[in-house]
């Protein structure tokens, strides 16, 4: 069951953010970032006091910035207009404890401008999205960290909003309810609607986020696809496995090419590199295959996830100049 299908507003961007700074006092929270988001899932990954929080606040409207611009479906972030796009699932877990999450997600649906059966349809469906309609009879005090994460999930998407953004969703949640709330995200992103995840677990933005934002100190350090980014660092220190049966003999001589920076023999079959520059190296292990016959089995970058590539971009941004 889903709830009606959004009117779609353009081909734009759902989110678009020019040239934000933000000033709390003398305090730069934010400085000039630029970017968009797109349907999908999108990770919003940064240390405590990046400005995760700040961007949030944003982007839902809680706060205006003090210069540049945010757009939400063609409209000002600040507007009634932008805000009916958006859903917005808070980290904090403030709730009427006695009351059952049905009434929870009632009193969102009144929130929002919807009475009587269409309220009470639109409560259910988002109960059954979420995956509590058999469960919200009761109060939410009897309730585990993830059913009343669903609850608040199932309160922002009362609306059936295009941007839904999620603040540290998964914190506090089981393994197995991890997986459960991300093949909601997963439906969520495939129906078409924008989903920004705050998140310090970097290694879960590895398989569930198709675009990640990482943000550090204020500024935006990259956004992209992994890959993307991995590919505009020429200075990145790649890792790679390489497969062999002569792993002594072919570690000296891919010492030889410029792109390698180091070798070590891990196992009778494997090589461990380190590479910089890794477009030229895959470039230069090609011709390196061809020209010295060497018998390759395999060979498979290690370290291409999110967190050893967020430290390798906070490592880069500290260093002066």
């Amino acid at each position: 069951m889903t709830l009606e299908p959004s009117v779609s507003v353009s081909a734009s961007p759902i989110v678009e953010v020019k040239n934000v700074s933000k000033w709390f006092g003398p305090l730069m929270a934010l400085n000039g970032i630029s970017l968009d988001i797109n349907p999908g899932i999108t990770g919003l990954v940064g240390p405590n006091g990046a400005g995760k929080t700040t961007l949030l606040r944003l982007l839902t409207g809680q706060s205006k910035p003090s210069i540049g611009g945010i757009r939400i479906c063609e409209n000002n972030a600040w507007s009634a207009k932008a805000k009916s796009h958006v859903g917005f699932c808070p980290y904090g877990d403030a709730a009427w404890d006695e009351m059952p999450g049905r009434k929870a997600v009632r009193v969102s649906a009144g929130l929002h401008g919807f009475k009587g059966d269409e309220a009470r349809h639109r409560t259910e469906t988002v109960l059954d999205i979420v995956g509590m309609a058999d469960r919200a009879h009761r109060p939410i005090r009897t309730y585990s960290k993830g059913m009343r994460q669903r609850i608040k999930l199932g309160q922002a998407l009362i609306h059936d909003p295009d941007l839904l953004v999620l603040d540290e969703p998964l914190n506090g949640i089981d393994p197995v309810g991890r997986d459960e709330l991300n093949e909601l995200f997963i439906r969520l992103a495939q129906d078409g609607k924008a989903v920004l995840i705050s998140s310090h677990i970097l290694n879960e933005m590895d398989q569930l986020a198709d675009h990640i934002i990482f943000v550090c100190r204020g500024k935006l350090l990259a956004s992209g696809s992994l890959e993307t980014i991995r590919d505009l660092l020429d200075d990145y220190p790649l890792k790679v496995r390489v497969s062999c049966e002569t792993p002594r003999r072919v570690a000296s001589l891919l010492m030889e090419l410029d792109s390698v920076k180091s070798v070590r023999i891990e196992t009778s079959d494997d090589l461990f590199l380190e590479v910089q520059n890794p477009n030229r190296f895959y470039g230069e292990f090609a011709e390196f295959v061809l020209s010295k016959n060497v018998d390759i089995r395999g060979l498979k970058a290690t370290d291409t996830s999110a967190e050893p590539i967020f430290d390798y971009l906070m490592e880069r941004s500290s260093k002066p100049g």
